[in-house]
């Protein structure tokens, strides 16, 4: 086994999650890796995975954590409610852009922790960008990979994954189907809890989009793979804000893209401003 693949999954076996309360009473996990030998005041990222993934998923087991805490960075790691070790609801009431936006507001304030760069993968960029605007104050710099410029998983079809959880019949849409093969592979999933979340996210309707129009003022990098079918929409992002810069990552789709050495390595560079 590689050393690189043995310290990570070494690293996901020692993760030991702090449980924070959001404002409407719900538990998210949330981890705190800080960096070896690094001084108190070491550079912090919050760093915030896609849907139907974690932080272990996203940036513990592909190697993120333990090259951040190499460059010295102190890593603050969440799995957004319905996904990981934290609280799974299944109505779609307890989801929204704000609810997710809120919960990193609380997990900073409950760390005492004022500033961070941000780093987050799909859902994660999209709730970043969200971040971003709702508290520049609180977000130094970010990292945004593989973000859609529109509604988030317009294609995934909530009645059909609903008609799939019902009678264990396979969606006759393609996409759904891969969708809940995808989320059903990893390992503490709950599908029903998924399903609300998307349902959650659509009933904020085009307002909660990404508006080009309105972008974040801070440096930001977007990061998405060169097979993505996004990567135009990700782009023309990068090109509306004003301290936008944009890495296309070689040869990678949307989901091995977080795996990529030259994102992770890039990312990592742009975070430290190197």
């Amino acid at each position: 086994m590689p050393d690189t693949v043995r310290d990570a999954a070494r690293d996901a076996a020692q993760l030991t999650p702090r449980v924070v309360i959001t404002e409407d009473r719900r538990r998210i996990a949330t981890y705190d890796l800080g960096a070896s030998d690094a001084p108190a005041d070491a550079p912090v990222v919050l760093a915030v995975h896609g849907f139907a993934s974690s932080f272990e998923a996203n940036f513990v087991r592909t190697g993120w954590t333990r090259d951040l805490q190499r460059a010295g960075v102190r890593v603050i790691g969440v799995d957004q409610r319905g996904h990981g070790a934290s609280e799974k609801p299944h109505t779609r009431d307890a989801y929204s852009l704000e609810h997710l936006v809120e919960d990193l507001r609380v997990v900073l304030d409950t760390y005492g922790v004022h500033q961070v760069f941000y780093v987050g993968y799909s859902l994660g960029a999209r709730v970043g960008w969200r971040a971003a605007l709702d508290m520049p104050d609180r977000i130094h710099r970010a990292v945004l990979g593989g973000i859609p410029d529109g509604a988030p998983l317009t294609r995934f079809r909530t009645d059909e994954a609903r008609h799939a959880l019902a009678t264990g019949e396979t969606p006759s849409d393609r996409v759904t189907a891969g969708y809940l093969t995808m989320a059903s592979a990893v390992p503490g999933n709950d599908i029903n809890a998924l399903v609300a979340l998307v349902e959650g996210l659509r009933r904020g309707g085009p307002d909660d989009d990404p508006d080009p129009h309105d972008p974040p003022q801070m440096p930001v990098l977007f990061c998405t793979g060169s097979e993505d079918g996004i990567i135009g929409g990700s782009r023309r992002l990068a090109e509306a804000t004003p301290g936008g810069r944009f890495y296309e990552i070689p040869g990678r789709h949307h989901f091995n893209a977080p795996v990529s050495r030259q994102f992770r390595e890039t990312a990592i560079d742009f975070v430290l401003g190197r």
